[in-house]
Order: C-alpha cells, then sequence, then structure tokens
C-alpha cells in the first residue's frame, strides 16, 4: 500500500512538470500545444520591444524549451561528476549573476528561469540593454545572440571575432527567427483572438 502511495506521488509530481512541446521546429505548433506562452511572449514584446520571433528563437538555441535545462558538467578521471561548466539554468541559460541584475533592475523580483514567461520577459529585458547600450536593432537576431552570448561588454570588444563557431550558432539563431517569423505571421491573429492567458 505505501509503495502504490509512492508511485502515485510520483507521477503527481511528473505529471505537474512543464514539458518540451513536441515540435519546436514551427513556432505556431508551439503556441497551439502550450497555450499560455503566447499571451506570455506577447506581452514581454510589448514591454521590451524584442520581437516574439527572436525571443522564441533564443529559448530554442538555449535550451530546446527544457524548463530545467543545466550546461553539463565537468568530469574528474572521465567517471567522477564535478561542478557544472557554469550557473547556467532555465529556459534562457541565464547565470545567477545576470539573473539577480534582471529580477533587480526590471521589477519581476520574483522571477524564476524555469518559468516561460519570466524567461521571455527576461530574453526581452537583456535585448533592450543591448539595444541601447550596444546600438543593436530589435530584429537583429545574430548580433543580439552574440551580445546575449558574449556579454555587452565583450561584445563592445569584438569577442566573438575569431570565435567561427559562435558565429555559426549566431547564424542558426537568426534563421530559426526568420523562420518563426513567418510561420507567426500566418497564425498570430488567431492566435490573439483565442483568449489564452499565461499560466
Amino acid at each position: 500500500m505505501k509503495g502504490v502511495a509512492m508511485l502515485l506521488g510520483v507521477l503527481l509530481v511528473s505529471g505537474c512538470a512543464t514539458t518540451p512541446p513536441s515540435t519546436t521546429d514551427n513556432v505556431c505548433h508551439i503556441f497551439e500545444e502550450k497555450g499560455g506562452w503566447f499571451k506570455a511572449a506577447e506581452k514581454a514584446e510589448e514591454r521590451w520591444g524584442t520581437p516574439i520571433p527572436v525571443t522564441m528563437a533564443f529559448i530554442h538555441q538555449e535550451s530546446r524549451f527544457r524548463a530545467k535545462a543545466k550546461p553539463p558538467r565537468r568530469y574528474f578521471l572521465w567517471i567522477i561528476p564535478g561542478p557544472r561548466l557554469s550557473s547556467a539554468y532555465g529556459y534562457p541559460q541565464a547565470k545567477d549573476s545576470t539573473w539577480d541584475w534582471y529580477r533587480s533592475s526590471s521589477g519581476n523580483g520574483w522571477a524564476d528561469r524555469d518559468d516561460f514567461a519570466d524567461a521571455v520577459d527576461f530574453i526581452g529585458w537583456y535585448n533592450a540593454e543591448s539595444r541601447r547600450r550596444n546600438k543593436i536593432r530589435a530584429d537583429d537576431a545574430y548580433h543580439l545572440y552574440l551580445a546575449y552570448h558574449e556579454g555587452h561588454g565583450g561584445f563592445e570588444r569584438r569577442s566573438f571575432r575569431n570565435k567561427d563557431w559562435l558565429k555559426g550558432v549566431a547564424k542558426k539563431v537568426s534563421a530559426r527567427s526568420l523562420r518563426y517569423s513567418r510561420q507567426l505571421a500566418g497564425c498570430r491573429e488567431e492566435l490573439e483572438d483565442s483568449g489564452w492567458w499565461p499560466f
């Protein structure tokens, strides 16, 4: 009997966990499956000016829409797990220090990195800072992603100049943003009329 109760508890907890969308190649399908996500992304777009397709392309790259994503661990002697490569966590893979900065300056002091609405608000806020400090256009996913990865100071110093792998990733983010933009143009009106609200 005790074992059955424990199994039911595990099933209830796992059932409440936020799972990634079943498909991540079509932003319309993502929003249709995750109803509250569209309104959360739209609210962040209105607040910070970062287009929804840019924000969604960032999250795809950073976490593949996994709420509790973490970077890999270092290993000693190839078998003993050590610390993780960074403190990045959640949908936006934001580091502790950057997340603390966001919470203290955005007015969203109770934000969590594994909450989708908070994650899209964070990305919108960070990109607004990139536009202000680095003079990057709101729809320039390529350069916004470089600033997101390297930090505003790193972007100013062009720390990405010799990182061909990173520029390749930024190109993928930009291409996905354009694809999401074309897709969203075909379903946005329907999503706006649906009455779905964020979690």
